[in-house]
């Protein structure tokens, strides 16, 4: 069994997913770098599915870095528009990582909606590389359903959480503390389930 590694870089330079992974990756005892400390730029997603778009964005930081890599694609998918922002939900309203225009844009296309047609969910696929040619790497994939708001609530959070509902806790995710957050999150379910194949593949 080989020996899990010492640095894992996290290929991202999204100041919000930054901030849940360190918390989340720490938690458990692992030592990640995000990319922009070795000056890695974001790589270029033209995959058609969160799966896709992960693993390009593993392999580009494995690549330029030559060290073991986790990426994560994710969004939010709203059954009124056809699964609409999907992979497109960084860049939706047009404005790359623009979230005020993005939520703005959605609240616009179902303004008209009644609750019951408003179904969404956030999905998440992490996606673990040991080097860029990787014959099988590690993907994990989790989803967090809720209801999109009328208007946005809430400040903490990123992205689209002012606008996501959860019913089990009758607030939206903005609302949510850091740690109820991550403990629920599309985002901390998919960690859970790579730190289960890492501990299947390395015994940790």
């Amino acid at each position: 069994m080989s020996a899990f590694p010492s640095k894992i870089v996290l290929a991202s330079n999204n100041a919000g997913k930054l901030r849940e992974f360190t918390d989340m990756f720490s938690s458990a005892g692992i030592n990640i770098v995000p990319q922009g400390e070795f000056n890695v730029e974001d790589a270029i997603e033209d995959g058609l599915s969160f799966v896709e778009n992960a693993i390009i964005k593993a392999r580009h930081a494995c690549k330029k870095t030559q060290l073991p890599a986790i990426a994560d694609d994710s969004g939010l998918e709203i059954d009124a528009l056809n699964g609409e922002p999907g992979i497109y939900s960084a860049r939706y309203s047009g404005q790359h990582g623009n979230d005020k225009a993005h939520n703005a844009l959605v609240l616009k296309k179902m303004a008209e909606l009644p609750q019951d047609q408003r179904t969404a969910r956030f999905q998440c696929v992490l996606a673990f590389m040991r080097h860029e040619n990787d014959p099988t790497p590690l993907v994990c994939q989790a989803s967090w359903d809720g209801y999109i708001l009328e208007e946005e609530r809430g400040i903490n959070g990123f992205g689209y959480d002012p606008i996501f509902w959860v019913p089990e806790k009758n607030c939206s995710s903005a609302e949510l503390s850091k740690d109820v957050k991550n403990a629920m999150s599309h985002r901390g379910k998919a960690l859970a389930l790579l730190l289960s194949a890492f501990k299947e593949r390395y015994g940790l």
